[in-house]
Formats: C-alpha cells, sequence, structure tokens
C-alpha cells in the first residue's frame, strides 16, 4: 500500500497521540491503587520489558516471506540485537525516558484527579518550545516568526486545557513538568529520532526493535534510581516495586498500549522534525477528553467544574488543534539536481554538500546531473538563505536547479 508521505505522517503521529491518551488514562487509573508513584514506575517497567519483548517476537513472525512487524513498519525484519553504534543513542534516550516516566507518575499521583488524563497530557506539550529551541541551536538558525508563533498557540493552549477552577495551584507538580518531565521528554524524542535514522542493513532503523531496547535501557536506569531514592528516602521502593506486580494485568494492558504509541511516534519521528511531530502528536488532548468522563464515570467525580471551567477547557483545545496546523504549514521539502564543474571529484563535491544544513539525503546518479540532494527546511525564504547562496560559494558546481516536492509517497 502507498500512502503520500505527508499524510503517512500525521497518521502516524494522530495515531499515537489517541492510543496515548488511552494509556495515560490507565495509568491514572492504575495509580489510583498504587499509592506509591516510584514503585509504581519501576513495576511498570519490568512487565513492560517482557510485554514488548512477547510482542516483538510475535511480530517477527514470518507470513509469505515478510515479518508481521514490516505491516507497521517496513523496515522491521524481526527481533535483533542490539548494534554498537546505537547503544550510545540509546543509552541518553533510556536514561531520558526514565527521568520522564519518573517525572510522569510523580504528576499523576500530585494531581490525582479524574481530569488527570488530559491535564497531564496537557502539560507535556509544552515540550514542544524545548524541541524548537533545541533545533534552532543545533541548526544555527533561528525559527521563523510563523513557528515561533506556532508554539506559543500550542503551549498557551495546552494550559488552558489544563485549568482548574478549584482556586489551587500546585507549585511542586508544575516545577516537575516545566524543570524535569518537558526538557527529558525533550532529549528523549531528540536522539529516537537519531535512532531511527541510523543505517541498518542497509535500511533505515525500525521503530519496533528501537522501543524495545529502549525499554530495556530505561529499565535498567529507573532500577538504579529507584534503589538511590529507596536508600536515601529509607525505604524499600524494589519491595513496593514487587507488590505493585499483583496488578500484572492491568500493567500488561497499558505497556501493550504504550507499545504501539511509541512505535507510531517514532515512525513519525523519521518523517518529519521532533517539533513538528510532538506539535501533532498534541491532540492527544482532545482525544483525553472522553477517556476522561470515561475515567470520572469509573471512579466518580466531575470532568468540569462549571460552564465557564468547560468554555476555557474548549478554548485551550482549539488553540492546541490552530498551533499544530499553523505548524504543519511550515515546512518545504525539495530536490536540488547539480551538474559538477570539469575535473572536480564528485565524491569531495558530496562531501562538501552534505555539510549544508537542511540537506538531509544526497546520491551521485547518472544522466543529466551529476548529483541529486534532498532538502527539508522550514520555509523557502530560509532555502534560499541558507542552502541557495551555500552552494554557490562551492567552487566544484557548475549549475543546479531547485525543484520543490509538492507530493510525496511511502510505502506502509
Amino acid at each position: 500500500m502507498r500512502l503520500r508521505k505527508k499524510y503517512l505522517f500525521y497518521v502516524l503521529a494522530l495515531a499515537s497521540a489517541a492510543i496515548g491518551a488511552a494509556g495515560t488514562t490507565t495509568d491514572t487509573y492504575i495509580s489510583m491503587h498504587v499509592s506509591n508513584p516510584w514503585a509504581l514506575c519501576l513495576s511498570i517497567f519490568i512487565v513492560g520489558v517482557i510485554v514488548t519483548f512477547l510482542l516483538t517476537s510475535l511480530l517477527s513472525i514470518k507470513v509469505g516471506g515478510k515479518a508481521i512487524g514490516s505491516r507497521i513498519d517496513p523496515s522491521f525484519h524481526g527481533i535483533r540485537l542490539i548494534r554498537k553504534h546505537e547503544i550510545k543513542y540509546q543509552t541518553i534516550a533510556g536514561l531520558a525516558n526514565a527521568i520522564t516516566t519518573l517525572a510522569y507518575f510523580y504528576v499523576i499521583w500530585s494531581y490525582n484527579d479524574p481530569f488527570t488524563p488530559a491535564t497531564i497530557l496537557a502539560f507535556s506539550q509544552i515540550v514542544i518550545m524545548y524541541l524548537l529551541v533545541i533545533e534552532s541551536i543545533a541548526e544555527k538558525n533561528a525559527p521563523t516568526l510563523a513557528e515561533v508563533q506556532s508554539a506559543i498557540i500550542v503551549s498557551f493552549g495546552a494550559v488552558l486545557a489544563s485549568l482548574s477552577l478549584k482556586g489551587g495551584i500546585n507549585a511542586r507538580g508544575l516545577a516537575v513538568v516545566f524543570l524535569v518531565l518537558n526538557p527529558s521528554w525533550a532529549l528523549f524524542s531528540l536522539y529516537q529520532r537519531k535512532l531511527k535514522l541510523l543505517r541498518i542493513n542497509n535500511c533505515y532503523n525500525d521503530a519496533i526493535n528501537i522501543r524495545f531496547w529502549n525499554l530495556v535501557f530505561t529499565t535498567f536506569f529507573t532500577f538504579i534510581a529507584i534503589i538511590a531514592m529507596g536508600y536515601v528516602m529509607h525505604e524499600n521502593l524494589v519491595k513496593a516495586s514487587l507488590d505493585a506486580l499483583s496488578y500484572w494485568n492491568l500493567l500488561a494492558i497499558s505497556m501493550t498500549i504504550a507499545f504501539f504509541s511509541y512505535v507510531f511516534y517514532i515512525r513519525a519521528l523519521g518523517l518529519g522534525k521532533a517539533s513538528v511531530t510532538q506539535a501533532v502528536k498534541s491532540s492527544t488532548i482532545v482525544f483525553s477528553i472522553p477517556f476522561s468522563f470515561w475515567l470520572a464515570s469509573v471512579v466518580g467525580g466531575t470532568i468540569f467544574e462549571s460552564s465557564l471551567h468547560a468554555l476555557i477547557k474548549s478554548m485551550g483545545m482549539a488553540m492546541v488543534i490552530l498551533g499544530v496546523i499553523s505548524f504543519a504549514l511550515t515546512e518545504v521539502k525539495g530536490y536540488v539536481f547539480i551538474n559538477a564543474k570539469t575535473g572536480h571529484s564528485i565524491e569531495e563535491l558530496i562531501q562538501e554538500i552534505w555539510k549544508i544544513k537542511g540537506i538531509v539525503s544526497i546520491a551521485a546518479v547518472a544522466g543529466s546531473y551529476d548529483i541529486m540532494a534532498k532538502v527539508r527546511i522550514r520555509s523557502l525564504g530560509k532555502g534560499y538563505e541558507r542552502i541557495v547562496r551555500a552552494l554557490e560559494e562551492i567552487k566544484g558546481i557548475a549549475s543546479f536547479k531547485w525543484h520543490s516536492i509538492l507530493k510525496e509517497w511511502e510505502e506502509i
């Protein structure tokens, strides 16, 4: 099946958002039965490693010469051992995920109300601001005004969607959200994207193995953190985590949901920038509303405290959607076809072109042109400022032509 690449990106990101909303609701329900957030965090990862291994093994079964999992990610050919050049990225991503999850369960425990799924998901979308800043620094290029406006709209909308009219502010919870949860999630997202773009056996890394090995690394770092925290708090948190395994059925459901949510998210990261992917995934706030209603009906409680409260949250969700749409309209992709001057080495020329920020792939070709480069930039203005001028300064280039991509398809 072939699908336009742009549509595939949105399908993956939105599917991840919808599934993620269900997962957060499940986690909230579990947290109402397990009072210790740290014990819950370790127990859910212990169950998660087992569940993810079983799912990955099941998806490795070949049907018609292809692994079942290849229907989810065409790069997946079966469960495999981690490669040496992945270890660095998985170490950083695993550590970041461990910190994110510890903060995540603390915030769920801290708020502890039926609307927690929408609240925590809304707060976590502030990560878009962090990603935008990090990407701008990495690319040595300031974000466009449209991107800044979109990030502010999404972030402000997320805060509005999380507001309560009860009159109190959870200062400690907010501090964890802004200083721990979002920065670590930004780091996790960036390194998951780096892993997805790695080449394994002459094709892009697959999201399923990335998820499995990330969970292994995350569980290891979480175990170390829980032991250290237990020592400081004078509590046997490891024993408390093992006691929490009595809810293994709920934990297994949560981690099965998380598996598919993260696999779709990682695949989307391979198609778009981390900030744009996260912006689209912020629609999870909207998906969380029906789950919050369901949770309230199960445990008791009200979702909206008044008609004003409902209006404010609705405005917040509308702003998130508008911000996501604005983000989606900022990226431009294209191909640059290049002719080399006589006597210049094509290999050396490729190395020079590859250094230009915004060039995402490059190939030597036969025919009317010598080199073809794929470009991904924020706007046509940025393309001229950064790429065209850089190409003009390379002495080995005789001429080049820029063709913007209007539509693009991907095999799924």
